[in-house]
């Protein structure tokens, strides 16, 4: 019987995850065992920073990709928002999973949403396209970069100066937390989803056709679909975790894809979306890019490309 080794993060999150990958395939009866293998990436050692600072794509993927190039792990189990919008024709997606809660979700001191905060209350994140939206919707609040896991980021906001912080839902909800933690889940309106937000990603090695079949089996269509619509969007946004990019994507029951794609400045003040419909989600992801750059997105994105460069 083979043994598929599945390498993933080393955080809490990550491992939870997995073993939810795992139990899903077991709960299959394949004719497979299972073993996890945690490794550290660039992305969970440099805690100093903000991600956007650490710069570069796939923070959290590329040891984890070499690990699979190595053959050293048969499986990645990737968050769908930290893998690069283009994967090298060596691997594959297998499978996109069926999506958790895509919302962000405010978590604060003393349960007040967004829109109850005090005026000048601190909002912790690291997350560009995050901060963009609350300053766009709260321009009296203030946001400063708080990094580490879950645990850890709970931790700061009741130890340190921050009135609130701001999470996945997806990973409070994967984690155990109850909804009685959370001030306020953030519409998509107010503030749109990280590109993925929710969904897992499952790589593999492109030649290892029989992880490819068996990965296959948790692949969830309309998932696949509307992650795909808006990775494509990203993919010609050039965007990554330093640019505030947010985009999120559903099927309404036409079977039509409507995609949001949103382009920020970091302080608010500049904030681009669109919103459109369709059935190809790779000429949506394509249309949704070409009418936001029209407008004007690209300027903004360079300019703050140039900001982070010149703060580096």
């Amino acid at each position: 019987m083979r043994t598929i080794v599945i390498g993933t993060r080393r955080s809490k999150l990550a491992l939870t995850q997995t073993d939810w990958v795992i139990q899903k395939l077991k709960d299959m009866d394949v004719p497979y065992e299972f073993k996890v293998k945690e490794i550290v990436t660039k992305g969970d050692r440099i805690l100093d920073v903000t991600l956007s600072k650490v710069g570069g794509k796939g923070l959290f993927v590329k040891e984890i990709e070499q690990a699979l190039r190595d053959e050293e792990i048969d499986v990645a189990v990737h968050s769908m928002k930290d893998v690069p919008s283009t994967i090298l024709d060596e691997f594959t997606l297998a499978a996109i999973t069926e999506r958790e809660d895509p919302r962000d979700a405010l978590v604060s001191e003393h349960g007040e949403t967004l829109e109850e905060l005090p005026a000048g209350s601190i909002v912790g994140t690291s997350s560009l396209r995050r901060s963009a939206q609350i300053l766009y919707h709260r321009p009296d609040l203030r946001v400063k970069w708080i990094r580490g896991n879950v645990e850890t980021r709970l931790r700061k906001m009741r130890e340190e100066e921050f009135s609130a912080i701001v999470l996945a839902a997806a990973g409070l909800k994967r984690l155990g937390y109850s909804d009685g933690l959370v001030s306020e889940y953030l519409d998509e309106n107010i503030c749109t989803p990280a590109i993925g937000q929710g969904a897992l990603g499952l790589e593999c090695r492109a030649a290892d056709q029989e992880v490819i079949r068996l990965l296959g089996k948790l692949n969830d269509d309309y998932t696949a679909r509307t992650v795909t619509a808006e990775r494509e969007f990203l993919r010609l946004m050039e965007g990554g975790c330093q640019v505030p990019i947010g985009g999120f994507a559903t099927v309404g029951r036409d079977d039509q894809i409507e995609l949001t794609g949103l382009v920020g400045s970091p302080d608010g003040k500049t904030v681009l979306k669109e919103v459109q419909k369709g059935k190809d989600p790779i000429a949506l992801g394509k249309s949704v890019s070409k009418t936001l750059l029209a407008q004007g997105a690209k300027e903004l994105l360079d300019e703050v490309m140039r900001e982070q460069e010149g703060h580096s």
